[in-house]
């Protein structure tokens, strides 16, 4: 039996994840599979070799990529550049590299300027399957399972390479999609960054009062739901707002104007006003979760 290997470097939550998830369905279809883990500090490797998120530990590009199928970058995207410089002069042809980061122009970018010519074996990736808690220790094999992956292949792209990579994420139980680049980072500025800086941005405003312990004794369901994603990784969102921080600034003030606009409808004491933009905004999310598969589906 042919023993198939694949790289990740960066094995937190995301590259946990998938490694556990491949290694289930590798075990389900009786096939041989090594994952290899690669990183900045020794310690988590190790924590993820004891939890058999990887069967191996690399210490330079060379060896890691000797044989390599599949590259999975998964550090915060700021990270990228300096990795895909590294590993670039040792990339082999058959080897295909994917990402999981949360903004895709950069990405792409910096790629362009590594691979050079071997541009055509990187294709841009992006797993929507965060969670709150970070590192290898949140790793789960089911955390991709129904989740969304957006692939956003380039033209240099083989067919035969961005189905590879779209195979291996549905192996992990995800749905894929594509998109170009650049529509992936202002949708995700609108949908997930602008909400994860309002979350980070409350918690801190409240964290600053002179009452802070005050408020968060007695905050409770609907500020913990709120501000769930406050407690997001803050190295790998301070990256993904800087580098997509055109698109963001767009949706913020998108969202500041919003807000102005309520604020008026307050100030005014304008029930009406008010309860329609909340049955809106109510009928809007209800039918959104409505359109979503159930739990397990």
């Amino acid at each position: 039996m042919a023993q198939s290997k694949i790289v990740i470097c960066g094995v937190g939550l995301i590259g946990g994840s998938f490694a556990l998830a491949l290694k289930k369905s590798a075990l389900a279809l009786r096939q041989d599979l090594q994952v290899v883990g690669m990183g900045r500090t020794r310690a988590p490797l190790e924590q993820a070799r004891r939890l058999g998120v990887i069967d191996a530990i690399a210490t330079d590009w060379a060896s890691a990529l000797d044989g390599a199928d599949l590259v999975l970058l998964g550090m915060p995207v700021g990270q990228m550049p300096a990795v895909m410089n590294a590993l670039a002069p040792h990339l082999q042809p058959h080897t295909i590299v994917t990402d999981g980061g949360s903004t895709k122009s950069d990405v792409v970018v910096a790629a362009r300027a590594a691979f050079g010519n071997k541009i055509g074996q990187f294709v841009p990736g992006h797993p929507i399957a965060g969670a709150e808690k970070s590192g290898v220790a949140a790793a789960q094999a089911e955390l991709y399972v129904d989740r969304r992956v957006v692939l956003t292949p380039l033209p240099e792209n083989s067919a035969a390479d961005v189905q590879a990579v779209r195979t291996i994420w549905e192996l992990c139980g995800a749905k894929v999609s594509q998109l170009a680049p650049e529509e992936h980072d202002r949708l995700f500025a609108a949908v997930s960054h602008l909400p994860h800086l309002l979350a980070f941005a409350l918690v801190h405003d409240f964290a600053q009062r002179p009452n802070s312990d005050q408020l968060f004794g007695f905050a409770a369901g609907g500020f913990r739901d709120f501000t769930r994603i406050a407690s997001s990784h803050p190295e790998m969102w301070r990256d993904i707002c800087v580098a997509n921080r055109k698109a963001l600034l767009l949706e913020l003030d998108a969202y500041m104007a919003e807000l102005m606009r309520t604020r008026v409808l307050l100030a005014a004491a304008d029930a009406e006003g008010l309860e329609e933009l909340f049955s809106t905004a109510r009928a809007r999310r209800d039918a959104w979760l409505d359109s979503l598969p159930p739990p397990g589906e």
